[in-house]
């Protein structure tokens, strides 16, 4: 006769063996002076631009994901991604 072989999710071995798992991936909520539609934080301001592609400012970002309004104008395709540099 063959033993029997248990799966377990490895949640259960890494504890049955005393290893810690790291905490799952959780998003942040936007800090106090980031815009809420903007990940990563895009600073709240007058007018934010997209950094090295033109425009005056006075902020500018990099490449970001826009979750919202696009209030900034940054998505100039609208496929969800601002600052794009390709």
């Amino acid at each position: 006769m063959r033993p029997a072989i248990l799966l377990v999710p490895s949640a259960c071995i890494a504890v049955a063996i005393g290893i810690a798992l790291p905490p799952a991936a959780t998003a942040e909520p936007p800090g106090p002076h980031c815009h809420s539609s903007y990940d990563p934080c895009v600073p709240i301001a007058s007018d934010v631009d997209c950094e090295g592609l033109g425009g005056d400012g006075p902020m500018f970002t990099g490449p970001v994901r826009v979750i919202g309004p696009d209030e900034y104008g940054l998505d100039d395709n609208n496929d969800g991604f601002g600052c794009e540099l390709g």
